[in-house]
């Protein structure tokens, strides 16, 4: 066990995680040259195309020092705010995080919050300042914001560029030298605790353990603790660039287990395996529950693919820890799942994901965030989908989630920042420098407003610098409507949103001429409204389209046109 350090990679959104990591493996001689490329880890195409890492990847490296060899464990984590999860799962099984910070760009929002959740858990922090060889890199100012935030001398961050390979031998020995060793019994009953699992069609599914105390061998029956279920170990063993069956392995290793399951519900992320001959008395603890923020519904386009869609998104919910669904129906879709999503980004993805590894295209509807409503006789629902909001007549009031936002930016654009804050109904808390230009502004405002295009336009009137972070804070009494299109005077439940009452009316509006646009013209008038409740605020037509069937016989006799007319009337 002294030989072993797992440690966790956290940084923001393009600080250079991805590429620390490949040197790493290449350093320490786990790929060899002809096998390498850039972002070795990251094994979907998605992730490639975009350059963003969306699941966090386990991988095992040796490495000789003072004549010892030390086996590295590495967790590469995503560093978009929406897998702030997959962040938390991987936080747990680590003893030590190495913080990279970007020396052009300084600390950032991600920075911070990843940073909040090592320290929770009571990682060692080894600060790595990254890209010191771009020509627009500050590396001392950005020392300077590092010290100031986790109180380190300026001489423990180690300066290192992940792209041509310097720095990476320092970063090793202090992996080596200041993370801990796991600590553990190997005597006590087994407990090994689950941060991952994967979908692998050939041999069911595939877990990823953190062994805490115990010994687990190949061949042993195991127990899953939270669902009582007993397996066979069929195989075990480390998780290098491909995997590595062991015979044995003790407490402290990180490893896989292929059991042959084949139910995706019986394998459950934070769950704890141990033996059946000496079962372990609880279960490993501090393992949190994932709390989605965007509902939206998901739809086949054909309804008799709706089994079809159910299995993957079983097998994708294995894949991703931080997707919840349940089936519900609607009377313009037919049968679907509510789903349940970390944020927008990761909505897109597990859509293209549906349609990529799946071939499944699916629909989705609006996005929207969950609310409670309280009625007159003081039953309390909670809502996810505007179908299921209760008649204003027997509703007392309803409470909205609220957030509070982290925006750091460069001073030049806090003007723009708080005016696009404000019109979402944002508050601002508090503001600081710091440094001279660039600026932290915390607002709290309802999630329901960062919905939908928050992210992008807080990208645009930033040119880009802003960085952006949030976390739940409680849910407030706000005056929610609830806003209904309706075709010829049919209200459609797919289109239906809870909306705030100040935004119903230019919503309502929106949403009818872009109706206009996408419906096609028909024999008749459509009348396209919206309404809260019964008060139509808004309405466009599509006009019908009308043969003229006299166009072509101009000039001439009118006897001719009756005739016209007077076949066209009989049809």
């Amino acid at each position: 066990m002294n030989k072993i350090r797992n440690f966790c990679i956290i940084a923001h959104i393009d600080h250079g995680k991805s590429t620390l990591a490949d040197r790493l493996l290449e350093f320490t001689g786990a790929v060899s040259e002809r096998d390498s490329k850039d972002q070795l880890l990251d094994d979907m195409d998605l992730e490639k195309e975009r350059g963003i890492t969306i699941k966090s990847h386990a991988v095992q490296m040796t490495y000789q020092y003072n004549n010892d060899e030390y086996v590295l464990n590495l967790i590469d984590t995503p560093g978009h705010v929406d897998f702030s999860y997959e962040v938390s799962r991987s936080i747990a099984a680590c003893e030590g995080a190495l913080l990279i910070v970007d020396a052009a760009q300084g600390i950032q929002a991600q920075t911070i919050s990843n940073l909040y959740l090592a320290l929770e858990n009571d990682l060692e922090i080894i600060p790595v300042l990254n890209k010191i060889d771009l020509p627009s890199a500050e590396p001392e100012v950005v020392k300077d914001q590092i010290v100031d935030l986790i109180g380190c001398k300026h001489e423990d961050i180690i300066s290192a560029s992940a792209k041509t390979g310097v720095g990476i031998e320092k970063i090793l020995e202090e992996i080596i030298l200041k993370i801990p060793h796991p600590k553990g019994d190997p005597n006590l009953p087994l407990q090994a605790m689950i941060f991952d699992s994967v979908y692998n069609t050939f041999r069911g599914i595939e877990a990823y353990f953190k062994i805490i105390n115990g010994t687990i061998k190949k061949g042993q029956k195991v127990k899953f603790m939270s669902t009582e279920k007993e397996y066979l170990a069929e195989e075990i063993g480390a998780l290098r660039l491909k995997q590595f069956p062991k015979k044995n392995m003790s407490c402290g290793e990180v490893g896989y287990i292929i059991s042959g399951i084949k139910e995706a519900k019986e394998v459950k992320v934070g769950d704890t395996i141990t033996t059946v001959e000496k079962p372990a008395a609880d279960p490993v603890q501090g393992f949190e529950e994932v709390k989605p923020m965007v509902f939206a519904g998901i739809y086949p386009v054909d309804n008799e693919d709706f089994e079809e869609l159910r299995n993957s998104m079983e097998k994708l919910q294995l894949n991703d820890a931080s997707l919840t669904y349940e089936t519900e129906s609607s009377a313009a879709l037919g049968f679907g799942f509510r789903c349940g999503f970390l944020g927008m980004l990761h909505m897109e993805i597990i859509q293209e994901r549906l349609e990529r590894e799946f071939e499944m295209t699916v629909i989705t509807t609006v996005p929207n965030v969950s609310y409670f409503a309280y009625k007159s006789n003081k039953e309390k629902l909670v809502i996810h989908n505007p179908s299921d909001y209760p008649d204003p007549s027997t509703l007392d009031y309803v409470e909205e989630p609220y957030i509070r936002a982290q925006i750091i930016t460069k001073s030049d654009f806090i003007g723009q920042v708080m005016t696009l804050c404000i019109s979402k109904r944002g508050e601002l808390k508090n503001q600081v420098y710091l440094t001279t230009d660039r600026v932290e502004l915390t607002f709290e405002m309802p999630l329901g407003e960062i919905v939908f295009d928050f992210y992008d336009r807080l990208k645009s009137v930033s040119k880009g610098y802003a960085s952006f972070d949030y976390y739940p804070i409680d849910y407030k009494v706000s005056s929610l409507a609830k806003l209904d299109i309706l075709l010829n005077g049919d209200p459609v439940d797919a289109l239906s949103a809870l909306v705030h009452k100040t935004n119903s009316y230019t919503l309502g509006k929106k949403l009818c001429s872009k109706l206009k646009e996408l419906i096609p013209r028909q024999q008749f008038d459509i009348a396209i409204q919206s309404a809260i409740g019964s008060k139509i605020i808004s309405r466009e037509t599509v006009k019908a389209l009308r043969k003229d069937v006299t166009a072509k016989c101009y000039g001439g006799d009118i006897s001719r046109k009756r005739k016209l007319a007077r076949k066209t009337k009989k049809g």
